[in-house]
Order: C-alpha cells, then sequence, then structure tokens
C-alpha cells in the first residue's frame, strides 16, 4: 500500500471547495501581478530566483517595490500548496468523475511553470511579450480551474445543443483567447511597463488598440449568435452561460472605452484585468456546458406532446 492510500478518503463537497479554492487563487495572482506591474515594481527584486545576488528577501535599498513584488512571489506558494491539495483530495475521491484526477495534475504542474516564467520575465528585463505569455498562462490555470470544477461539479439531465451551435460555440471561445492576447499587446504597447527602464513592444497604442476593439466587437457578435441558437435549440444550462458572458463582455467593454478615454488610470486598469480573468472563466464554463448535455430525439409527428422525460430535460 502506498503513501497515497493511507490517507483518509476526501468527500466530494471537500474537493469542489479545493478546485475553487483553486480557481479563485489564480485569479487573485492575475490580480497581485497586475499590482506590481501598475505600481512599477516588477523589478522590485532584480534578479530570480533570489531577490538580489545576495538575498533571497528584500532589502531596505529596495524599498517599497522590493517589497511588493517579494509579496507577488511568495503568492506563488499559496497557489503551490493549493494545488497540491487538490490534487491529493482528487487522488483521495472515490469514484473520481473521469479526467479530474488528470485535470488536477496539469493544474498543480501548471503552478510551478507558471513561476518559471515569472522569473524568466524578470530575468528579461519585463520583456513585453513575455510578460503576454506569463498573463496568458495565469488565463490558461483559471481555465483549466474551471473545468476541474465542472468535472466535479453534479451534472443535472440538459438537452443537449446541436451541432451547429456547439460550432458557434466554439468559435465564441476561440476568439476569446484571441481578445485576451490582443489585450496583452494592447498593454505592451502602452505606459504600465512595470519599471521605468523596461522597454515597451514598439506597436502603435492607438492602432493595437483599435485592433483590439474590433476583435472584441466580433466577439460579442459572436456571443449574441451562441446565445441566441442555444435558446433556440432549448439547450438552457449552455444558453444561460452565454447570458452571463454577453454580460461580462459588455462590462469588460465598457471598463476598457472608460479607461483608455482617461488615459489608463490605475484602479481601472486592475478592474479591466478582474474582467479579463472573470471573462476566461465564463467563457471556459459556457464551452463545457454546451459540449455537455443528454440527446433528446424529438418526437415524430407534431401532434405529440412531451414526455416527461423530454420535460425533465428542460427544466
Amino acid at each position: 500500500m502506498s503513501l497515497l492510500d493511507r490517507l483518509p478518503a476526501a468527500s466530494a463537497r471537500t474537493v469542489r471547495l479545493l478546485a475553487l479554492a483553486s480557481l479563485l487563487a489564480n485569479i487573485g495572482i492575475v490580480l497581485t501581478g497586475g499590482a506590481v506591474r501598475l505600481t512599477g515594481s516588477g523589478l522590485g527584486c532584480p534578479t530570480w530566483p533570489r531577490c538580489t545576488d545576495q538575498s533571497f528577501v528584500p532589502h531596505g535599498e529596495l524599498g517599497v517595490h522590493g517589497v511588493v513584488e517579494f509579496g507577488n512571489r511568495l503568492l506563488t506558494f499559496v497557489l503551490v500548496a493549493i494545488a497540491g491539495c487538490t490534487w491529493l483530495a482528487v487522488r483521495r475521491l472515490r469514484s473520481a468523475p473521469a479526467g479530474s484526477w488528470r485535470t488536477a495534475t496539469w493544474l498543480a504542474l501548471g503552478v510551478p511553470a507558471q513561476a518559471l516564467l515569472g522569473g524568466v520575465t524578470v530575468l528579461t528585463d519585463l520583456n513585453p511579450w513575455v510578460v503576454a505569455l506569463h498573463l496568458m498562462l495565469s488565463m490558461l490555470l483559471i481555465a483549466w480551474s474551471v473545468l476541474l470544477l465542472r468535472k466535479l461539479a453534479p451534472q443535472p439531465a440538459s438537452r443537449a445543443a446541436p451541432a451547429p451551435a456547439r460550432w458557434l460555440v466554439r468559435a465564441t471561445y476561440a476568439v476569446c483567447w484571441v481578445v485576451l492576447y490582443a489585450g496583452t499587446v494592447v498593454t505592451g504597447s502602452g505606459p504600465h511597463a512595470g519599471d521605468v527602464s523596461s522597454s515597451r513592444n514598439g506597436l502603435d497604442p492607438a492602432v493595437v488598440s483599435q485592433v483590439h476593439a474590433d476583435l472584441v466587437f466580433l466577439l460579442v457578435g459572436l456571443t449574441v449568435g451562441a446565445l441566441c441558437a442555444l435558446r433556440a435549440a432549448g439547450a438552457t444550462r449552455a444558453a444561460r452561460a452565454a447570458g452571463w458572458l454577453l454580460v461580462v463582455e459588455l462590462a469588460q467593454g465598457a471598463i476598457g472605452l472608460v479607461q483608455y478615454a482617461t488615459d489608463l488610470p490605475l484602479l481601472l486598469v486592475a478592474a479591466h484585468l478582474l474582467g479579463a480573468s472573470v471573462l476566461v472563466a465564463v467563457a471556459t464554463w459556457l464551452w463545457l456546458e454546451s459540449e455537455a448535455g443528454l440527446a433528446v430525439a424529438p418526437p415524430e409527428r407534431s401532434d405529440v406532446t412531451s414526455t416527461p422525460a423530454v420535460t425533465a430535460l428542460d427544466r
């Protein structure tokens, strides 16, 4: 009997709470990373994995920037602890859903990978293209957390989305990721470099902002189309997720317009980062809901009333 087999079994509720903690922690690290960048503390610890060449912790000469950057690094250990506990709990869950342990494994491995990429951003003096990848990996970890939550959540009966609606949702999800990456390119061309000595990507902020806005319009249009298609198909759970995604997109778009018009105030940029995290979480939930559900054959005759089974699926 292995050491893992000697551990007590985990309850489904405990595992779901840990998966939710993973989701919230990964959203939290995006916000603290944004705080590092927005306060100009990206090189508060000028090297990695040490804070300085002589010490793992900041000293007085680094000032508040060193404290902010070092604090963000310490939060990585919180993420590692949560991801590790989640992995162990899923491993000890009786009748764990198919694929849940594999998803928890990738989530646990993603946290140290994110820390390594964070180290690369420091060692490259906050190269904007590397910083963009650093944020995108955080978004991927948020998506993985949602995937794990969806696998662990109770699955009530629901009507399956038809193939055209599923493909529309898939296109929406793909464009969502393109929009997110375009947002990192906009940030890389703007004033919030994370340190006064850090370079920008050299692109025209007005041009890349317009490209980003055009992609957002495409995303909103696809989401509206997916919402209508899912409602028409009776896929109520997926349609509800599409409705929430549309609300998040509109709120995120409004924040983006205001922050652009007001020269990127720090609080609005932080709110936009939070919105991006919520956006990828809800979009992932929509994709997973659209791929789930039970196929229900329509009645052969139009005058036949719905069976109790079909009625239950529509609830």
